[in-house]
């Protein structure tokens, strides 16, 4: 009877054990982690990255995911011969990308940091891309209109940003994606500003 009891309580415990390691794993996946502007991870489609790909040929230099997720746009990015970088706030995330852009051969051409992407310059990446949320997209659009070169390429998975207009557009419903030329927004915006000069000076 006592053997039995004492054979009980470790099969308790060992299943517990399971279920807490296992809840600490997978609630990072499928939760979102604290952010400025709550972020859900939510994996790309097969389809997204395909186009995000599509959005970046003939292109060169640094790559920057904001909000990695599980690092699949980083890790095909590198395959492409970028120097791709991604930022992640949530740990389990980060680590399971450095594992994946090792298990993939790739580990030497990205770098996953845990980091708020507020606190973090984009300035030196002349690509960059974005699966956010509506709430956050209108910050976004103004600190890194601010940040980055004339020389960039944004591009933006699910949701467009508010203001700018697209250069391109690819896909359908979810997996539609939209890239803006920094170049040719800042072209706009200075024709503008000139014509607005000149019909004040008239």
């Amino acid at each position: 009877g006592s053997g039995r009891r004492r054979w009980g309580l470790f099969v308790t415990a060992g299943v517990g054990g399971t279920l807490v390691a296992l809840y600490a794993v997978v609630t990072p996946f499928v939760t979102p982690a604290l952010r400025k502007v709550c972020l859900p991870f939510v994996p790309a489609t097969s389809t997204q990255i395909q186009n995000v790909l599509k959005m970046l040929e003939n292109r060169s230099g640094s790559l920057v995911d904001i909000g990695s997720g599980d690092g699949r746009i980083v890790i095909a990015a590198a395959k492409r011969g970028f120097k791709a970088v991604g930022y992640e706030l949530n740990p389990w995330l980060v680590w399971y990308s450095r594992y994946c852009a090792w298990r993939d051969g790739v580990h030497q051409n990205t770098k996953f940091y845990i980091s708020d992407l507020w606190k973090v310059s984009f300035s030196h990446y002349t690509n960059v891309v974005v699966f956010g949320v509506p709430q956050m997209m209108p910050q976004l659009e103004k600190k890194l209109e601010e940040e980055l070169e004339c020389n960039a390429r944004i591009i933006a998975c699910r949701f467009p940003f508010p203001c700018w207009i697209p250069d391109h557009t690819t896909g359908e419903g979810i997996d539609t994606v939209w890239a803006y030329d920094l170049k040719h927004f800042r072209g706009r915006e200075t024709k503008k500003s000139l014509e607005i000069t000149s019909e004040t000076q008239s």
